[in-house]
């Protein structure tokens, strides 16, 4: 069995990309990273991006795709895709005013079964990334549950944020490991053990990560998430691979 590659999303360094994209990427190739997820293309071409991923040995681990663009712009969103040879898209958030009732989370899961059909017409796979809100339970379950109980496996993934899991209260672990089939991505951060249970680089924080990957090993990437970080972008990044790198998962 592959051992699953390391990446990182962009979002992480986003104000770094915004200022200068394509010097991002390369700051994430010489960190050592093997791969990583976009939150956006910095405008670039298809065929440019692709050339320099394969310049830079990055692999495109997924990309996270808005919900207005899955909407909107599904076909173009999956040529790109297609072109520089990414396998994974997915959903990072719905909006407020799309996620308050069970009706809600009900059309989302037709609307992500729906979606998820093109995906896999293309030869791509779709996924939903969590955050805290989908703890929120109607009769007894978790929204989460309902919206994974609701769309088809064959066509919906899960990409776990386990620093959301755990921020909701729950135990990431569990999470990931009842739902693992479902996994090929799963989003990394640690919990600071602060009063704020603030963002932490991944080794810096609460959760076991032993426990986290030995509930996922099949998964394809491991992807390295900081929505906030304490000091510089960059060295979040490079603090969070460090651990990786000790703990033998690069």
């Amino acid at each position: 069995m592959a051992r699953p590659g390391i990446a990182l999303q962009l979002y992480t360094l986003r104000a770094e990309a915004a200022a200068d994209y394509l010097g991002t990427l390369r700051q994430v190739a010489a960190l050592g990273y093997q791969g990583v997820e976009f939150a956006g293309y910095g405008g670039l071409p298809a065929g440019e991006l692709k050339r320099l991923l394969d310049e830079l040995g990055l692999r495109p681990a997924g990309s996270h795709v808005r919900l207005e663009r899955l909407e909107g712009a599904l076909d173009d969103e999956l040529a790109y895709a297609r072109a520089i040879g990414l396998r994974d898209v997915a959903l990072p958030a719905v909006p407020e005013g799309r996620r308050e009732t069970l009706d809600d989370f009900r059309r989302l899961a037709a609307f992500l079964n729906a979606t998820g059909e093109r995906c896999r017409a293309a030869g791509i796979r779709l996924s939903y990334h969590n955050h805290a809100f989908e703890f929120v339970r109607f009769d007894g379950a978790y929204a989460l549950d309902r919206l994974l109980g609701w769309t088809d496996p064959r066509l919906v993934f899960w990409e776990p944020d386990v620093y959301w899991i755990a921020r909701a209260g729950e135990d990431p672990v569990a999470y990931v490991r009842r739902y693992a089939d479902r996994c090929p991505l799963v989003h990394l951060k640690d919990v600071a053990a602060d009063a704020e249970q603030s963002f932490a680089e991944v080794g810096e924080g609460t959760l076991d990560f032993d426990a986290l990957f030995a509930a996922a090993p099949e998964a394809d990437w491991y992807v390295v998430e900081q929505d906030r970080a304490r000091g510089s972008a960059i060295e979040s990044a490079r603090t969070s691979l460090e651990n990786l790198r000790r703990w033998g998962r690069l």
